[in-house]
């Protein structure tokens, strides 16, 4: 709930669109971002996890995903194209996946997936900065980096990673659903065998 309610928070900067307010956007997207990884951990550690939380969490992070994209597309730091792809893909890989529960199925997130997720965040965080930066580490000048164009190269290979992990999934479901297919085949075919 406490990221859902960081939603309008983050948009409420980066609509501002001043170098500081975006800084601020970025800074409550990236609290965002880690409180999900530590939510997580805690649930699994503290073993608490609820059917609520299992609903809340993959929501709240798609929420703020895409509300962020979205809101970043008539600034023109994100083509619109690029947030319709990855908006179809988290939808249908949602639905996918509730399908595949409502079976009795559970497809766990892969590598891909999960690279996808990392990148995407890290890209929103850039793209959500949105202005060029002096920098420099350890008195080596790096010059001035154009952070949206570090996030969109980001969201760019998160795009791929996204469809990869896409495809993923719908193999997934297609061998969940032969191999549930085939053991009710048995099981009939041995309850047939015990009538005769």
């Amino acid at each position: 709930m406490g990221r859902v309610l960081m939603i309008p928070a983050c948009l409420w900067f980066l609509d501002r669109g001043t170098a500081q307010d975006c800084f601020w956007a970025a800074v409550i997207f990236t609290i965002a971002a880690l409180s999900d990884a530590l939510d997580g951990w805690l649930a699994r550690r503290m073993n608490v996890v609820s059917v609520l939380g299992k609903f809340l969490d993959p929501l709240a992070d798609k929420l703020i995903v895409m509300a962020s994209l979205i809101w970043m597309v008539p600034m023109g730091r994100i083509p619109a194209w690029v947030v319709i792809i990855l908006l179809t893909r988290e939808i249908s890989v949602t639905g996918l996946r509730s399908v595949a529960a409502s079976e009795g199925v559970v497809i766990a997130a892969g590598s891909e997936g999960k690279t996808k997720t990392a990148l995407q965040m890290i890209g929103i965080v850039a793209l959500l900065i949105g202005f060029p930066y002096h920098l420099s580490y350890f008195g080596v000048d790096c010059g001035i980096v154009d952070v949206v164009s570090v996030g969109r190269i980001l969201i760019y290979l998160s795009l791929v990673f996204s469809l990869a992990s896409a495809v993923e999934y719908v193999r997934l479901f297609g061998m969940a659903v032969e191999a549930k297919e085939a053991k009710r085949k048995e099981r009939d075919a041995a309850r047939e065998a015990s009538r005769t």
